[in-house]
Parts: structure tokens; sequence; C-alpha cells
């Protein structure tokens, strides 16, 4: 596929698809045509000429002179619909719907591997970050122990909110709503799904491991209130919804999204507001740090852009991990250090710890911190009780 030879068939006309018109206009050499835009709404205003809008997908999908599509709607399942049928016509594909990759993983990859096509989603995990690219590419030949990072704007601007405001977390929230980098049903951010599925599609670019959503951990930011808060400052620290891959001395790998409490010395500790970051840490180079734009449609369709560039020098992910048939799989069986936050005395399961390192009780709220065993932890009460909190207090994984 020619630099000059790509013609675009959009499905979605969205922030992100409206962003990617802006972008195209701002872009300096390549610039792809997109010659229709398929919707679903018909009665709803648009910044473009009616002819560049259809609303039968065939009309995109059935043109020959079409050879690229770029799939940026919000229904995770008519989604995996549209990309299994451009790939099935011999059509790429470049998607930024990180809910239809992480559920359906399995699945393109047998359809990549039939019709051996290209499908591109850098777009899909942390916006601006090329970090697929770079697993991919040069983490080639290196051992990755693991990878963790801030992978939601959204949750990380709540945060940020809440700690430098003072605002409660509604508050937090309604904030991120009016600024446009949360939903007006903010489940899947705030709740750390959005952070899941990204991990997901980064798992088997880093370790070659491919799972379902379901099988991980998603315990998100909701439940966080000022108490919370002010154990965070009052230790010096930071909360950040964190996820989190890293590869254990016992075999396996951990695998999770939980909030987390770091320090000045920890390299996401200035990653404040809509940005995101990520840590890897490798066998030859140590530490690398990612960080960037994790929300808005300008960064997202910038990603768009780099893949649809990507696809016009023939790049195609070879899944090299996958390849080597690494003997990967979750473990859940390690312990970590954790602060559980709780109303009564009879909520606090203290006979869960394995060590308790600090008790604190008054009145109305109180807290524990301690080692816990993981796979313990994901079967307690705590994680789904609405009176508890848990946040880990460190980034000791053992």
């Amino acid at each position: 596929m020619s630099r000059n030879n790509i013609t675009v068939g959009l499905f979605g006309f969205g922030c992100v698809g409206q962003g990617l018109f802006s972008v195209l206009e701002n872009s300096i050499g390549f610039k792809p045509e997109i010659k229709k835009i398929c919707v679903k709404h018909k009665e709803k205003e648009r910044n473009l000429a009616d002819k560049y809008f259809t609303f039968n997908k065939y009309e995109i999908l059935d043109d020959p002179e079409i050879n690229v599509i770029v799939e940026l709607t919000d229904d995770f399942e008519a989604a995996f619909e549209i990309v299994k049928e451009a790939l099935e016509r011999g059509k790429a594909v470049v998607t930024a719907n990180k809910k239809m990759v992480s559920e359906y993983f399995e699945e393109i990859l047998l359809l990549q591997e039939k019709y051996k096509i290209p499908f591109l989603y850098e777009a899909a995990c942390c916006a601006s970050i090329p970090v697929i690219r770079n697993f991919e590419e040069y983490y080639d030949n290196d051992t990755l122990y693991s990878f963790h990072g801030i992978m939601n704007g959204t949750t990380n601007f709540i945060l940020t909110e809440m700690r430098n405001t003072g605002k409660p977390f509604k508050t937090a929230l309604e904030s991120a709503q009016k600024n446009g980098y949360a939903e007006s049903n903010p489940t899947h951010d705030i709740e750390g799904y959005d952070s899941k599925y990204k991990l997901c599609i980064l798992l088997t670019h880093a370790f070659g491991l491919t799972v379902k959503p379901d099988e991980v951990l998603n315990f998100g930011i909701q439940k966080i209130n000022d108490f919370d808060i002010r154990f965070a400052n009052e230790k010096k620290g930071k909360i950040k919804l964190i996820a989190r891959a890293h590869r254990l001395k016992s075999g396996g790998i951990a695998v999770f999204v939980m909030p987390q409490l770091i320090f000045e010395n920890n390299e996401l500790f200035t990653v404040d507001g809509v940005d995101n970051g990520i840590v890897t840490e490798n066998f030859f180079a140590d530490k690398n740090i990612f960080i960037g734009k994790g929300a808005g449609a300008i960064p997202t369709a910038a990603a768009v852009l780099s893949d649809l560039s990507a696809l016009s020098y023939d790049y195609k992910y070879e899944y090299k991990k996958k390849m080597q048939l690494s003997n990967s799989f979750i473990n859940n069986d390690f312990f970590v250090n954790v602060y559980v936050r709780f109303n009564e005395r009879n909520e606090a399961g203290i006979h869960q710890f394995e060590e308790v390192y600090e008790e604190y009780y008054s009145t109305d709220q109180n807290y524990i911190t301690g080692k816990i065993r993981f796979n313990k932890l994901i079967r307690s009460e705590w994680i789904n009780k609405e009176s508890v909190n848990v946040i880990l207090i460190n980034d000791k994984i053992y």
C-alpha cells in the first residue's frame, strides 16, 4: 500500500472522528483521503457536507476504492462486525476501540492470520503514547520484567482535582464531565474498566499473553473519599489508578487495575491532570518512562493518523512475543501491601492480613494497613462492599 494510495472509509463521527479531520487539516505531508463516513443518526447536525455521509455500512465496505477502514464507533459489538467484514474484504483496519479489541482479541488474531491483512490499534491504548509499537519493536530482544502506569486520563484528572482543590469525588467528577474528559455515564472510566481493556491489549504485545477482560481484577476510584485523600496527604503521597503487569519469580504474571498510593520517588508522581504515564522495567534498559496526553479527541486522532501512516509503509503487528510460545499465565498468588478503610469495626477483617503495619480507629472512619495475599484480597467482601475502600500503598509485589 503506497503512501499516496490510501483511501479511507470512516465509521463514526464523534469527538475522535471530528478530531481526525482537524488533525488531517494540520498535518504536513501525509494526508490520506476520507471518501465516506458511516453514521447512525440521520437527524444529527454535522459540520461537513452531506456528500461525505452514509447510513449504509456496505456503501463503504463494498467500495473497491476504499482500502482502509477507520473504526471510531462506541458500540463494541457492532465495531467487531465492521472489523470482521472489512478484513474479509481485504481492507486494512485502524481502530481506537479498546473494549472491542480486548473482548474479541482471539477472534481478531485469527482473522488477521487468515486474511493476512493489517489491523492497527495504537489509538486504543493511552492515546498519544506509542506504547504498542514500542512493545512490538523496541522490546523485541529485551526481557521485559513489568510495565505499569496511569492509563486513564479521566480518573487521573479526578484524583488530581481532589488532591489539589479539596473537591469531593462527586464534584471532581462533574468537573471532568464539564471539561469533556468524562462521559455522562463515567462507569467504564471510574471503575477501572477502561484501564483494564488497555492492560489486556498490552499484555499480548508485552508478554504474549492474551486474556479476556473478565479474568483481570479492576478496582476503581469510585469509593475514594476525603478521608482517603487526607491519609495520602499525611503520608506525602498521591493516589493514582494504576494498571499493572508484573512477571513473578514464582512463574506467571500479576495483572490488575487498582488505586495506589505513590510517593515522590515514583516516576509517575508528577503525572497529573489528563496525562498518562507508563513505566517499563527491562533486563537491558532498566527503566523507561513514557508520558503523554491520555485523553481528548486530538491526541487520539493523532494516534489514528500515525497508524494510517504506518499502513502506508506496509506495517503490521507481528505479535512476536506470542509467537515465542512463552509459558505466560495470570498468577494471583503473591503478596501486596494495602490500606483498607472501613466504617464499622466488624468490617475490618483483620484476620485477612498476613501482617498488620498500622491501625487507626475513630467514630466514623477507620483504617488498617498491612500485607495481604492477593488471591485472598480479590475474594474478600471488601471488593464489593460500598463502605470499604482498598488502596495499594507501594509498588511492592512479592
